[in-house]
């Protein structure tokens, strides 16, 4: 199986984004969607993953040791991407999440062919192809979308699981 371009790559995560950004009116800033996330918990998980996908991309495209700041634990660095941004309001948050994407994407965009196609260090510190570190995270945000759209059906309550 051929190994997919930078264009198939960023069709696939477009339309994983377009699915939340097509729910985000539907749903109540305030209330819960896991015990103890809102939206705007949710939002800032997903920036935060962003934020070190695009470290280490940059990294791996100057050819520097990226910082891998989930190497010690997934779910420690899952607490400090909602904590860092406790205090900023929903707007702030998804305006964040939505720029974050978009640099995501021009780094992808501007990577060269041998970049794109040579080994990178993810934030966990192993090694894999950089179509495979972003498909991990838009699989990741097909999760959050489905969550969503199953916590819709009855929001006055929290789903059973905490994000991931």
């Amino acid at each position: 199986m051929p190994v997919p371009d930078k264009n198939f790559l960023l069709h696939r995560i477009d339309e994983t984004r377009e699915k939340i950004e097509d729910l985000l009116p539907e749903i109540d800033p305030d209330k819960e969607i896991y015990p103890g996330w809102t939206i705007k918990d949710m939002l800032a998980h997903m920036t935060g993953w962003d934020d070190a996908t695009i470290a280490s991309l940059r990294a791996h495209m100057v050819g520097c040791l990226p910082s891998i700041p989930a190497i010690r634990s997934l779910d420690k660095y899952n607490a400090l991407t909602i904590s860092s941004r406790k205090d900023l309001d929903y707007e702030h948050v998804l305006k964040e999440w939505r720029v974050a994407r978009q640099v995501l994407r021009t780094l992808i965009e501007q990577m060269p062919e041998d970049k794109f196609f040579s080994p990178v260090i993810v934030p966990w510190g192993k090694k894999t192809t950089v179509t495979h570190l972003v498909d991990i995270f838009r699989g990741h945000e097909e999760e959050h979308a489905r969550d969503i759209i199953t916590w819709l059906k009855h929001p006055e309550k929290p789903l059973t699981k905490e994000g991931n």
